[in-house]
């Protein structure tokens, strides 16, 4: 049955449910786990990537909507809530369902057929049981702290999405009291998944098993002289957004530090058993944690599927991934210096299919060359370990002026964003934390060298973080450039972000929350003008969600006027495409393959002028007005046709990996028709911008 993907006011809205919407981005993603074109292990990747996106929709998304109405005591009074919340439990249940059917019934036995084997214990052998037995008894049981409950030993906190075990058992415990129930964490510090050794058994390639398996299997001899009746797994997700009160706190990175700390314990939202849990100690486990029965999923599987990704790091067979890529370079060898040759000429980065060390070599260059006088970063996503940020922290001890922005409520990156603004403010760096109640989102970085006694400007601009592990594995566009107007512009930006003052008129860039949305939909209508006056109208969007209303009512009224539109969305779009009077001219398509989508391209005809501007911005009401955000021109010609060339056109030809939206809200996937040959618009970009010679799926 098809999950209703309209929203509550109704199915003669205009726009569809967001939530549900992202939701069936989660879909498309299970598909990958499914198709049997994909190597295998890169299947059981998707898997794990979709229970991830799950998580974090609870962690967020459902959070935010409890949030909203209180507490569950008062849905009652919230009915268009309460039936949201209600599509959404339903569609997350056979979400959950068909996941583990598809572990269970379709990438497990397929794994154990290639010699990957995830072994249950009443499949191990007798050496095996006896070698998990050891591991038991050396390395998991002195971790182990299992707490019999009773009013001096009250119910545990318990961690965000850790591993836990509710166990009940019969008789009376030492003291001769009945102490029914008992609760054990599973050790944080142990590994999930657990290889076991070689020779043990005659199944042939390499096998593994789960640290749950492992405490399941041995559970009992923790509780000695009692019986263990009824046991199973379990796992709580909580609220993980933080929040502090911006207007109150004087100093955000320590109010922050503060708040992480709780982060693990916020207000719960979901709970995950064993699917043979019995159902006394599940509404145990539910009334503990204030949760009602819609909020209870019962799993054939381990509770936490994105632990599996541990199989991979032990398995070397290469027919089971993706071939290996090489991402080529933007500059041509021998151009080692990279101001010259922006002087020369803007350079377009389009990553992963090139290289991001471009942009390190940027920063590094800056960093150590004695001409540069000062550098200032933006930092949204930057991780643990950062070229970058070591090259901005080499600049400030060498006494350069370095200014970095740190958004320091980067969802989950907060405190490796911390702990770089601890480190650059050391190194004297000047750092500073954006703009009370709004997120710094733009990706943004700009060098200012002293060339024959005047200040020079050199800029960065990006559509993705400057984050050394996502730039291998997410679509992103990059532009180097010493233009006047855009690097000078971007100095502004910076200025009106430490500063506080009113940013000076921008010609360039479009930046939130001041000018985006207007700009957005002031060169939507211009291509409605450009139709009613019977030129071509044209339109083609490439972004990661589209829900702003008042964009979508923009893009409504240019189909109506005969604009030809296409929006390439990689997530939640709550626009309604094709429907006659309203939409019939805008068509909208999701690609899921190898690498994630990620980058925002805004192209717009203007009577062959073909504008185009890249952005961090999705088109949300979150980025037009709750962030700073920043989209750039493309203004050379050769450049514009590459992102047109490389960023759009392809995309709309793919026929391997496109997914074209309905008007009721569900998702078609596109494929080759007739003599029509199949086309993937990422292997089309590996094998034209990869390296020579590389290896390509």
């Amino acid at each position: 049955m098809k999950p209703d993907v309209h929203a509550e006011v109704g199915k003669n809205s205009a726009f569809l449910d967001r939530e549900l919407s992202q939701l069936m981005f989660n879909r498309r993603v299970l598909a990958q786990a499914e198709d049997k074109s994909i190597p295998l292990l890169e299947r059981l990747r998707y898997l794990c990537i979709a229970s991830s996106n799950l998580d974090e929709f609870f962690e967020v998304r459902v959070a935010s909507l409890l949030a909203a109405a209180g507490t569950d005591g008062v849905l009652a009074t919230h009915p268009a809530l309460l039936a949201t919340l209600s599509r959404i439990s339903n569609e997350c249940h056979a979400l959950v369902t068909h996941q583990y059917n598809i572990l269970n019934q379709e990438v497990l036995p397929e794994l154990a057929a290639s010699g990957v084997h995830l072994v249950r214990h009443n499949e191990r052998t007798e050496a095996e049981r006896a070698w998990v037995k050891d591991y038991f008894d050396t390395e998991v049981r002195p971790l182990l702290t299992p707490i019999g409950l009773d009013p001096a030993h009250p119910f545990p906190q318990v961690v965000n999405k850790s591993l836990n075990f509710i166990v009940s058992l019969s008789g009376k415990d030492a003291f001769g009291r009945g102490t029914a129930i008992a609760i054990l964490k599973a050790p944080r510090v142990l590994p999930r998944v657990i290889r076991l050794p070689d020779g043990l058994s005659n199944r042939g390639g390499v096998s593994f098993c789960l640290l749950s398996s492992v405490i399941h299997a041995h559970i009992s001899d923790l509780f000695a002289g009692r019986e263990v009746i009824a046991y199973s797994q379990f796992r709580v997700t909580r609220d993980s957004d933080l929040w502090v009160d911006e207007d109150e706190v004087k100093n955000l990175r320590q109010a922050l530090k503060g708040e992480l700390q709780g982060r693990q314990f916020g207000t719960s939202v979901r709970l995950e058993v064993a699917i043979n849990c019995p159902p006394e100690l599940s509404q145990f486990l539910l009334d503990q944690f204030g949760l009602q029965q819609s909020r209870l999923y019962a799993v054939n599987g381990p509770v936490n599927l994105v632990r599996l990704t541990e199989i991979m790091d032990h398995v070397e067979d290469p027919s089971l991934r993706f071939a290996p890529f090489f991402p080529g370079s933007a500059q041509k060898p021998g151009s080692a210096d990279i101001f010259a040759a922006l002087r020369a000429h803007d350079i377009l980065l389009h990553h992963p299919f090139q290289s991001f060390q471009t942009v390190i070599d940027f920063i590094r260059s800056a960093a150590h060359d004695s001409a540069v006088v000062a550098i200032k970063q933006t930092i949204y996503r930057t991780g643990m370990n950062s070229d970058l940020m070591e090259a901005l922290i080499t600049a400030a001890r060498a006494g350069k002026e370095v200014t970095v922005i740190v958004e320091l409520k980067a969802r989950f990156d907060e405190e490796a964003n911390i702990n770089w603004a601890d480190k650059l403010e050391q190194a004297g760096a000047q750092v500073v934390y954006g703009v009370v109640g709004l997120k710094t989102h733009a990706k943004v970085a700009l060098v200012i060298r002293r060339e024959e006694g005047k200040l020079k400007y050199y800029a960065h601009l990006g559509t993705g973080n400057y984050h050394p592990t996502t730039t291998k594995f997410y679509t992103d566009f990059g532009l180097l450039t010493c233009h006047p107007g855009i690097s000078q512009e971007v100095n502004e930006v910076f200025i009106h972000l430490t500063s506080l003052t009113k940013p000076h008129r921008l010609t360039h860039l479009w930046l939130a929350p001041f000018a985006l949305q207007n700009e957005i939909i002031k060169a939507i209508r211009n291509e409605a003008r450009i139709a009613r006056s019977g030129r071509p109208g044209r339109i083609i969007v490439k972004m990661n969600a589209l829900v702003d209303e008042s964009v979508i009512r923009a893009l409504y009224a240019a189909s109506k006027d005969g604009v030809k539109i296409d929006l390439i969305v990689r997530g939640a779009c709550t626009l309604k495409p094709g429907v006659p009077g309203l939409s019939e001219n805008i068509k909208v398509r999701s690609i899921i393959g190898r690498f994630l989508e990620h980058s925002r391209i805004y192209y717009f005809r203007n009577d062959l002028a073909h504008d185009v501007m890249l952005s961090s911005a999705d088109w949300m009401s979150r980025n037009l007005f709750r962030r700073i955000e920043v989209a750039f021109p493309i203004l050379d010609k050769a450049l514009k046709r590459r992102v047109m060339s490389e960023g759009l056109n392809p995309y709309l030809k793919d026929n391997r990996n496109a997914w074209e939206l309905e008007p009721d809200g569900h998702y078609q996937r596109r494929k080759a028709r007739g003599k029509q040959g199949g086309f993937s618009a990422q292997q089309h970009l590996m094998e034209t911008l990869g390296m020579p010679g590389a290896m390509i799926e």
